[in-house]
């Protein structure tokens, strides 16, 4: 899967291109020393219980506190889009699920929705207003890569290749998201889901901060077509990658 270039700097993302993460946590705070001290963060108020992490002053994802405590502790991707509402009917009719319907963010940021593919995987869209998405990305501490882990992944190539078709095969497409099997990382019976991936460094160092800030290794490096990775856990539970280009 591949996206087509975008600017990050105010022009907006074609339709299918992953333009902003963020991390719904129990306790903020806790996740701004983790992330501060892992990546070089900074953090401001945003919105509601949310903050606006940032690197050198750009926006590169979001905290947000847990309203219900039943809800996982997860990173989430969000793919752009300029109709949520239309796009959310679009991934209905093609065997996806609606979690969260299209809902206003904030003070004219953008509007939202949680939506699944057909096997189940969780990602979000985002139609911008005052928000475009990443301020910076693809750089080290910023969002590298989203990769998608599906048990089918003809129904995934399918089902994506249908709904992103001019970010994945349009042209001047570049690399910014994929998909995998389950079972070529994961045991076999993990659900399909989506990783969000940091660029790093150097991803033995960053590992190490992991283990002392607490979080943990939960699959060690292993080399793909794009990169070294490997999948980690902050200290509250939330997995994300490390990608060392």
């Amino acid at each position: 899967m591949a996206e087509n270039r975008a600017s990050a700097n105010g022009t907006g993302y074609t339709e299918g291109v992953p333009c902003w993460v963020d991390a719904q946590l129990a306790d903020v705070p806790a996740g701004e020393r983790f992330y501060g001290e892992l990546f070089g963060w900074d953090f401001e108020e945003a919105y509601d219980s949310t903050v606006w992490a940032r690197l050198d002053g750009d926006r590169v994802a979001a905290l947000s506190r847990k309203t219900d405590g039943r809800m996982p502790t997860v990173w989430t991707v969000y793919f752009a889009t300029p109709d949520a509402e239309g796009l959310a009917g679009r991934i209905r009719n093609a065997g996806g699920q609606v979690v969260t319907s299209p809902t206003p963010v904030g003070p004219d940021l953008g509007t939202a929705a949680l939506v699944t593919d057909p096997e189940g995987a969780v990602f979000g869209l985002w139609q911008a207003d005052g928000h475009t998405g990443f301020g910076r990305r693809h750089k080290v501490g910023s969002f590298a890569w989203a990769e998608l882990y599906a048990r089918d992944t003809e129904a995934a190539n399918t089902f994506y290749g249908g709904l992103f078709h001019d970010a994945l095969f349009g042209e001047d497409a570049e690399p910014d998201f994929g998909r995998a099997a389950v079972s070529e990382v994961f045991p076999a019976m993990m659900p399909p889901h989506f990783v969000v991936h940091f660029r790093v460094a150097d991803c033995a160092e960053i590992l190490g901060t992991v283990n002392r800030l607490g979080g943990r290794v939960q699959v060690p490096p292993f080399e793909t077509s794009y990169g070294t990775v490997a999948v980690v856990s902050d200290d509250q539970g939330a997995s994300f990658a490390v990608l060392e280009r």
